[in-house]
């Protein structure tokens, strides 16, 4: 007899623990949401107990509502594009410089224009400016 009051009792505890723990689990998107200042806690509030109600269906895309937002950069987008922005005209400012640097190697590697002799126009400015004597 004293046997089935013990496992009455623990029945009732553990119903009472798994009662008290779904609850705990499904406020955790607007715990998270809270604490990152998200603009649509309390949606997240009223969902996670909708989400209760139908067996927690809805409580991974909770979590996800409530980690996309940070304060520091809101929900990101404009961020990346801005970044993508100035990783492409980096990218194009870099191309034209290696561009300019291949030109100027092509040039000091193409061989120098040969020079004409010198020694010879100067001896027919000699000869010419002796004649003239």
């Amino acid at each position: 007899m004293t046997l089935d009051y013990v496992a009455l009792v623990m029945l009732v505890v553990v119903v009472l623990i798994l009662f008290y723990g779904i609850i705990a689990i499904h406020d955790i998107p607007y715990e998270i949401a809270k604490k990152r200042n998200h603009p649509h806690q309390d949606a997240i509030h009223y969902a996670g107990w909708v989400s209760l109600f139908t067996l927690h269906v809805l409580w991974p895309f909770l979590w996800i509502w409530a980690t996309l937002w940070r304060e520091d950069r809101g929900w990101g987008i404009q961020k990346i594009e801005q970044e993508q922005h100035d990783i492409q005209h980096h990218l194009s400012v870099l191309t034209t410089q290696i561009e300019q640097l291949q030109q100027e190697i092509t040039q000091l590697k193409k061989p120098p224009e040969p020079v004409p002799e010198v020694v010879p126009v100067v001896q027919e400015v000699l000869a010419s400016s002796q004649e003239e004597k």
